[in-house]
């Protein structure tokens, strides 16, 4: 993708956006081991490219509830030669975003080819991550997470979780905006599942409307998630497909931009229908 700015891609597909999960990771929740082998990584890339995808965002740190972070020199190794390979073999105009908390391994991941940066920590683990997406003018993703992923879902808690989030994202806006990165290139992660009971999943996907009012760009990854397993009686996160893609139909209808997912064909399919819908009744 030789053109950064976030409008241009989504001018260029005319669509909701869908970012593929590509998990260089051993223990991720759902994928955990299935593609830390380079040659399966290319291609399940290439196959979610096929399916739909705009993007195909890669980590090489798992942020699953309980999960240990990883050191940098171990996420630079993972992740480098999967972004290189697929910037050289797969179309340019298929995006790479980096998955990382840690400038450096965004660095790295922007010099191999990569396109734009997904922060799960907004900026707080490393401050120099919004510097580098300044200096480099690459949009990045800032989401919210109550504690870490070692201890998020130890006894979460919110008064109004939508004022809450939104005030976060609000300080990290003005963060961002300090460091110099455009405000079109600053999108926003209401951090489903991250930190969250059930109930605050629900309210936050019930009140998007108030996130999107910002003007910026939302990136909404409820894929597989826990909470939607415990609605449908469902423990495996890979019976989850049906749960995800409603949620997908639900964030266009609300204006999201940007869908986080591990099934690229069904959830493009949900998201290319909702917006039919949607502009049919403009």
């Amino acid at each position: 993708m030789s053109e950064a700015n976030l409008e241009r891609w989504q001018a260029r597909a005319g669509r909701p956006l869908i970012m593929g999960i590509l998990n260089a990771t051993p223990d991720s929740f759902s994928d955990g081991g299935r593609f830390l082998d380079l040659e399966r990584a290319l291609a399940q890339a290439a196959r979610m490219a096929d399916e739909g995808a705009d993007i195909i965002d890669i980590g090489g740190e798992s942020t699953r509830p309980g999960a240990d972070p990883v050191p940098v020199a171990v996420q630079i190794e993972r992740v480098v030669p999967i972004v290189r390979a697929i910037r050289g073999k797969l179309s340019p105009e298929l995006a790479i975003s980096i998955d990382t908390t840690w400038s450096a391994v965004a660095e790295a991941a922007l010099d191999a080819g990569a396109d734009m940066i997904n922060d799960v920590a907004a900026g707080r683990d490393d401050p120099g991550i919004l510097a580098l997406a300044a200096r480099r003018n690459v949009p990045i993703a800032l989401m919210h997470m109550q504690g870490a992923p070692k201890t998020m879902q130890d006894n979460p808690g919110y008064g109004d979780v939508v004022a809450e989030v939104l005030g976060f994202l609000e300080t990290r806006i003005e963060a961002a905006l300090t460091a110099g990165i455009p405000p079109d290139n600053i999108i926003l992660d209401p951090g489903i599942g991250f930190g969250k009971r059930r109930e605050d999943n629900l309210r936050l996907l019930a009140g998007l409307g108030r996130l999107v009012a910002t003007g910026h760009t939302v990136l909404l990854g409820t894929s597989r998630k826990r909470f939607m397993g415990a609605i449908c009686g469902e423990t495996r996160p890979d019976q989850l497909l049906g749960a995800t893609v409603a949620t997908t139909a639900w964030g266009v209808a609300q204006g999201v931009g940007i869908f986080r997912v591990h099934d690229v064909r069904e959830n493009r399919q949900a998201a290319d229908v909702a917006a039919a819908i949607l502009a049919a009744g403009i």
